[in-house]
């Protein structure tokens, strides 16, 4: 695993994990949340992101966090690991409204300084109906895809699959 791609609902973890496997590996780890958006929850150009995005993956090693639509071909083509929490709706529900508390009127660690963690109604409903609607188009590209595939479909498998990963 040098180039690692960490996908799942919005309040899965992924920048959480992503941070633990970076300090297990020593592979310098990237949030596409910090990447595309600037302070004030101001979209970057799409075409700038694209950029930044293809300067990072021209490195020897990588770990991506995010989803991002937009340049999933791209990713998908270029990583030898994806790492897709395939959470349950509860747990990922749950997790947002958690990381909403503990960040309030601040910006968490994985997102850019000036975007203060915000949960809005648009937003719940992507991650309660993600299994449904896009679970199964991910599902779709990654078995297109010649990378390693870990599906991880709970909390608890996780930290066991993190925990072997470490003791080795």
């Amino acid at each position: 695993m040098k180039k690692i791609l960490i996908i799942g609902s919005g309040g899965a973890g992924k920048s959480t994990i992503a941070r633990r496997l970076s300090n297990i590996l020593s592979i310098p780890v990237y949030h596409l949340d910090a990447l595309f958006w600037k302070p004030g929850w101001e979209q970057s150009d799409r075409e700038e992101f694209r950029h930044k995005i293809q300067d990072i993956m021209m490195q020897k090693t990588w770990i991506l966090d995010g989803n991002f639509n937009s340049t999933m071909e791209q990713r998908l083509e270029m990583c030898d690991t994806v790492i897709f929490l395939h959470y349950s709706r509860f747990v990922c529900t749950s997790r947002a409204i958690k990381r909403r508390l503990q960040y309030a009127n601040r910006s968490r660690p994985d997102m850019t300084e000036g975007c203060k963690e915000k949960l809005d109604m648009d937003f719940l409903k992507w991650i309660w109906f993600y299994n449904d609607r896009h679970a199964p188009v991910v599902m779709d590209r990654l078995n297109k895809t010649d990378a390693r595939i870990i599906i991880l479909q709970s909390p608890s498998e996780t930290a066991k699959w993190l925990n072997d990963l470490s003791s080795f």
